[in-house]
């Protein structure tokens, strides 16, 4: 079953003095993109936290983010007076004002409040290790409800592509002799004679480099394998692109020796399903 590269989890955690919440968010991106916000007191664990990202959700452009609200009367926060005292005489030599509205500004400087680094709480810890796992299940759930939606429009699009194809093969035998009726007129109309046996080798031979016989084959190959991988355990993107690539080969190559115009309009009908496909299969884990 595939799965979606969009998705969004979210889990808060009350504890007695603050409020954590962790947030994924993932968009489509050719590979693991990860960028993580959190607190300077929790950077220690960072590369730990990206680990079990990074397998759980394979690829994306994912944001995470570790958000802290103290709820609780206690702050870690203290005023830098040497800080504030100098920024407050900096701000009198320049500009006049009373000492009010001089500290008012002063506490909105750089380094004005001095927050102690605090050591994290290895319960704590263990709380938003569990936040995340339920933060993953959230967006994977997510992923797999928006890839359910991806699996049902490909398989419409492959069998939309099936029924073109099958047109495609009934009308060949028209196609060929309309191919042949017209080299004949070609002929006729120069008014010479010819060698008759060597005119219908020549015939055949042009005949053959017009024919699409491997590449029906081939599609259809092609089509039936990538139904077969979308309904694998796992989600196979990258599987699927590739052959989407050779899908799209096949029907290139059938639109170049057609050389009849019922046959052309098909063709562009199929490359107009598959470009859909592929705007769509970037979406794909």
């Amino acid at each position: 079953m595939i799965q979606s590269m969009t998705g969004f989890g979210k889990h808060v955690i009350q504890l007695p003095a603050k409020k954590i919440t962790i947030e994924l968010k993932s968009l489509n991106s050719k590979s693991l993109d990860l960028n993580a916000r959190m607190p300077p007191a929790y950077r220690e664990k960072e590369l730990e936290l990206r680990k079990v990202i990074a397998s759980s959700l394979i690829r994306g452009k994912i944001d995470f983010g570790l958000y802290v609200e103290f709820t609780g009367g206690e702050t870690s926060a203290e005023i830098n007076e040497a800080a504030v005292r100098h920024y407050m005489e900096r701000l009198r030599s320049i500009a006049d004002g009373d000492d009010v509205r001089l500290l008012e500004m002063a506490l909105r400087l750089p380094d004005a409040l001095i927050t102690a680094r605090e050591d994290l709480d290895e319960e704590e810890y263990k709380t938003i290790q569990l936040a995340l796992q339920e933060a993953l299940l959230e967006i994977n759930k997510f992923r797999s409800e928006e890839g359910s939606v991806l699996e049902k429009d490909f398989q419409e699009r492959i069998s939309t592509l099936e029924g073109l194809l099958d047109k495609v093969l009934k009308m060949d035998p028209d196609r060929t002799a309309t191919i042949r009726e017209r080299l004949e007129k070609a002929v006729n109309d120069l008014q010479i004679d010819i060698d008759a046996n060597r005119f219908e080798q020549e015939l055949i031979y042009y005949l053959e480099k017009y024919d699409i016989t491997e590449e029906k084959v081939r599609l259809a190959n092609h089509l039936d394998y990538f139904a077969k991988t979308l309904k694998s355990e796992d989600s196979n993107g990258k599987k699927l692109g590739f052959i989407t690539q050779e899908i799209g080969r096949e029907i290139n190559t059938i639109g170049s020796k057609a050389n009849y115009a019922p046959m052309q309009q098909l063709v562009v009908q199929m490359k107009d399903e598959l470009e859909k496909i592929k705007e769509q299969m970037l979406n794909v884990l």
